[in-house]
């Protein structure tokens, strides 16, 4: 399903493809913990370990074609499948597993390498459906989520929310992320270029079926400055639909594909994310929980009452 061309630029761009549209790639921050220079977010805010997180996705195509991503998302576009092409959940875990094994495999030799973390490296227990493309096109999602948890994995989903119909009577993951990268539709079309009809619909369908979730739920602010940051209070209402645990208001990083799209003006700095965060959580009813200052990210919670 994968063609060839696309095929030969991911394997340079170091993912490893797992079966017929399925893909791993160990992220920076796994590096980054193994040698003691730091730990992802959601390990501050979490409490998963970074260095045994499975950054994956179990399909590779998406129906938006977003600005900020820093992944290829005007290439990505796997073959029509056929039924028998889709992957088993086990099958997917199972490649995108030994694949990590293999990119870390070097990672031993280092002389500031932990040699106790890299260890535990190799049987991940975290995993990050999160990669690239739209994991809810997976047909068998569901299946995977509960294939990840039956292994004693945790498991961290982040969706676009243009399949709502998938998000009911799901599996529920670990957590829940719906990325909302706009507080219009009119500025959603021109941020994440959606493919799909009815895409405003769609996602305000899948924030009213966020609630319904006992799991940890969290709505993701990718912030752009100059195009999505303007309007908290457009923000705030649909987060009013979706009533998450958490809010993530991200900056916008200038990083890989983006910079074909997008300038590096766009991306905000600390403060700005920090100052349009304190306005969002006036307006929604939450409040500061913590931050990460490097990854320009601010988290909100719900307010005691």
């Amino acid at each position: 399903m994968i063609p060839a061309g696309l095929r030969q630029v991911m394997l340079r761009q170091q993912y490893r493809l797992a079966g017929s549209h399925s893909a791993v790639k160990v992220c920076n921050w796994t590096k980054r913990a193994l040698r003691g220079k730091g730990s992802c977010y959601k390990q501050r805010f979490y409490g998963i370990q970074s260095h045994r997180c499975l950054q994956m996705t179990p399909w590779l195509d998406c129906p938006n074609m977003c600005l900020y991503c820093w992944r290829m998302v005007e290439h990505v576009m796997l073959r029509e499948p056929k039924s028998q092409a889709i992957d088993e959940p086990g099958a997917i875990i199972d490649s995108c597993v030994e694949s990590q094994r293999k990119l870390l495999s070097g990672f031993k030799g280092f002389a500031d390498v932990d040699i106790a973390k890299w260890r535990e490296a190799q049987e991940p227990n975290q995993a990050a459906i999160s990669l690239a493309g739209e994991p809810t096109l997976y047909p068998r999602i569901s299946d995977l989520i509960g294939e990840f948890k039956r292994r004693g994995f945790t498991a961290f989903l982040v969706t676009n929310g243009q399949f709502p119909e998938r998000l009911r009577n799901m599996e529920e993951p670990t957590n829940l992320h719906i990325s909302l990268d706009a507080p219009d539709e009119e500025t959603y079309k021109k941020t994440d270029r959606p493919t799909l009809p009815g895409f405003w619909k769609r996602m305000n369908e899948s924030l009213g079926l966020m609630p319904s979730f006992s799991c940890t739920k969290v709505i993701r602010l990718t912030m752009v400055k100059g195009l999505n940051m303007a309007n908290p209070r457009g923000y705030a209402k649909l987060i009013g639909l979706a009533s998450p645990d958490f809010i993530e208001v991200k900056g916008y990083m200038f990083v890989g594909f983006s910079r074909r799209r997008l300038r590096r003006e766009n991306m905000p700095s600390h403060l700005e994310v920090r100052d349009f965060a304190s306005r969002v959580a006036e307006l929604s009813g939450y409040q500061y929980k913590d931050e990460h200052e490097e990854s320009r990210v601010v988290l909100l919670s719900k307010r005691c009452p």
